[in-house]
């Protein structure tokens, strides 16, 4: 029994930034597992990319980090430019993988099943049903809410959310996601919708202003720590995700877990590449770290 098993693709990732042009692996099952190796948690990837990309799998076993590889004729393939405000990113998509089916996944048991789709097709209701019986699910939404055309990413209502989602019990989106799939601007009334669908946990990532954590009617702040600079928010979302569920599956509370989320996203902010930190510089944050807690008034919640 693995306490967390993510599945997702991992992608080629072209990152353009303001200062500077990189080409590395990525998505949210990548970012995840580099995030989360770090620690002592009992870890499983399923993910999918062509064979011409093993060595990205390859390095990640090398790290310690077990993976089961599914066949797929090609890798996605992300064009993520940057301007600079990081809060945001213009996305180009040159290639697509196969998606994962229940027929296709491996038999693997865990206490939580972190989903990362990247595209609207690569994760199936009938896969998140599927899962449910077996573990909890975290759901990643944002690339539910992707489509692709001509080669840019256009973002839509997830069709299959009311079917879906009492099947969640963790769901993490940014603002703009969470507008795209409940029609909300505001962020509690959007946490609400999500919750009256059936999440146990929503998760709203703020950005440079923190997040909040809608559960059992009761809303929780949580800070964002200021970074000693801001270099490059690729992976951002999935390392405090990394964080959230590694501080969960080791009993912290809601507070906790996402304070030591925040930590973590600060720290992979601040240089190029997946999280390299540890839990002495994730403490460090968390003690000596400037928390800009947003007030909720303020942006009219």
């Amino acid at each position: 029994m693995y306490d967390i098993c993510t599945i997702g693709h991992i992608t080629l990732d072209k990152v353009v930034t303001t200062k500077s042009v990189k080409h590395m692996p990525g998505g949210t099952s990548f970012y995840f597992s580099k995030a989360i190796q770090q620690f002592d948690i009992n870890y499983v990837l399923v993910t999918a990319l062509a064979q011409s990309e093993m060595d990205v799998v390859n390095n990640l076993s090398a790290d310690g980090i077990t993976v089961h590889t599914l066949p797929s004729e090609h890798s996605v393939y992300f064009e993520n430019i940057y301007s600079e405000n990081q809060d945001y990113r213009e996305q180009n998509v040159l290639q697509k993988a196969a998606p994962f089916g229940i027929s296709v996944m491996p038999a693997v048991d865990a206490k939580i099943y972190h989903i990362g789709p990247l595209l609207s097709d690569d994760i199936s209701v009938d896969l998140i049903r599927f899962l449910s019986l077996k573990g909890m699910i975290s759901l990643d939404i944002q690339g539910l809410l992707r489509s692709v055309e001509n080669k840019k990413v256009i973002y839509h209502d997830w069709a299959d959310k009311k079917e879906a989602l009492p099947y969640v019990s963790i769901l993490k989106a940014n603002e703009h996601e969470m507008e795209v799939v409940t029609g909300w601007s505001d962020v509690q009334q959007g946490a609400r919708y999500l919750a009256d669908l059936g999440v146990q946990e929503v998760i709203i990532t703020l950005g440079s202003r923190g997040s909040l954590i809608f559960k059992d009617g009761l809303f929780h702040e949580i800070p964002a720590y200021k970074p000693s600079a801001i270099v490059d928010a690729t992976g951002c979302g999935d390392t405090y995700m990394a964080g959230y569920l590694t501080k969960k599956i080791k009993g912290g509370d809601i507070q906790e877990s996402g304070e030591y989320g925040a930590a973590m996203a600060t720290l992979n902010i601040e240089s190029s590449g997946p999280f390299s930190g540890n839990a002495a510089t994730v403490q460090e944050v968390l003690t000596n770290g400037v928390a800009e807690k947003y007030n909720v008034l303020q942006i009219g919640l």
